[in-house]
């Protein structure tokens, strides 16, 4: 297939696109600062001035947005809120725009989405079926950010909307800002310990995305999340345990919010999310257990 990402060179991004060039698809990726191209993959400059994607690309099966600026960059001010905002509605409505403005509407619009959608809790189960929504800035920009790209819906585009959980992999994400207290002998619990991490390990999630994509009759809301959340207590001690380090120096709530402010609730609150769509679609999944994630990406490297 020609499948066309944007925010092909972030962290999900990069893992993705080697995938699918392994198994012989030919991809396109939007950017700012386009790359040299070379045999199947394409670099294409958009949300420039006088940038139309669209001539480029021609036609295409597939478009997944991945765009966006990270929520785990930075301090949450009130400014950086507004780009983690506005980046996510911008390039939607682009990929919107350049998608109506091809000779043929893609079979498939994969957009990322988040868990923050759902309400912080330490008992409800969430799948995707849930209509319970946050109040917070996360949830806010997650609901409207998927509703942008449900607007494309139609008998010919299906819209995926994947709702990330906590994704681990070394290369970005949460995990390597989790890993160094341990690293530095003061790894502990943080918070109250009893908030849920419905984390993924980052193979699982690229494999997801394939999925979805091959997958006819998932269309809507999926959580991609591993079938078994743990709580932060459990979720550090088992860092430790893998890393062979000790999980004995607590964090406090408070600690956290001075030094991170309102983006302190990524790490204080927590959701338990099942990935239902996955499973009734009898995705199989690399990693289900956390023990199996963190001994792939914390062994040492030979």
């Amino acid at each position: 297939m020609k499948i066309v990402i944007a925010g092909g060179t972030g962290f999900i991004g990069r893992r993705l696109t080697t995938m699918l060039l392994q198994t012989g698809h030919d991809i396109i990726i939007l950017s700012r600062n386009p790359k040299k191209s070379e045999n199947r993959l394409t670099f294409v400059k958009w949300l420039e001035n006088g940038a139309f994607p669209e001539q480029e690309i021609k036609e295409a099966d597939v478009f997944i947005n991945l765009a966006g600026v990270s929520i785990n960059e930075g301090r949450w001010t009130k400014e950086h809120q507004k780009r983690i905002y506005e980046s996510r509605m911008t390039a939607t409505a682009e990929l919107i725009r350049i998608m109506n403005a091809l000779p043929q509407l893609p079979s498939v619009f994969v957009n990322a989405s988040a868990i923050g959608l759902y309400p912080a809790s330490d008992h409800q189960i969430y799948t995707e079926q849930s209509t319970q929504i946050a109040e917070d800035f996360l949830a806010r920009t997650v609901f409207d950010w998927e509703q942008k790209a449900a607007s494309i819906e139609n008998e010919q585009t299906r819209v995926v909307r994947m709702r990330f959980g906590v994704v681990l992999g070394n290369e970005g994400g949460a995990l390597p800002l989790m890993v160094l207290p341990y690293k530095l002998f003061a790894g502990g619990t943080v918070g109250s310990g009893n908030q849920w991490i419905s984390w993924i390990h980052i193979d699982d999630v690229i494999r997801a995305i394939n999925f979805v994509i091959t997958c006819e009759n998932i269309r809507g809301a999926v959580n991609v999340t591993a079938p078994f959340p743990k709580r932060m207590k459990y979720f550090g001690q088992a860092i430790g345990t893998v890393m062979k380090r000790p999980h004995w120096l607590p964090v406090p709530s408070l600690a956290m919010k001075l030094a991170l402010g309102e983006k302190s609730a990524l790490v204080l609150k927590g959701q338990y999310v099942s990935p239902t769509v996955l499973k009734e679609n009898d995705f199989q999944f690399s990693f289900p257990i956390l023990e199996q994630a963190l001994q792939d990406l914390l062994k040492p490297k030979v």
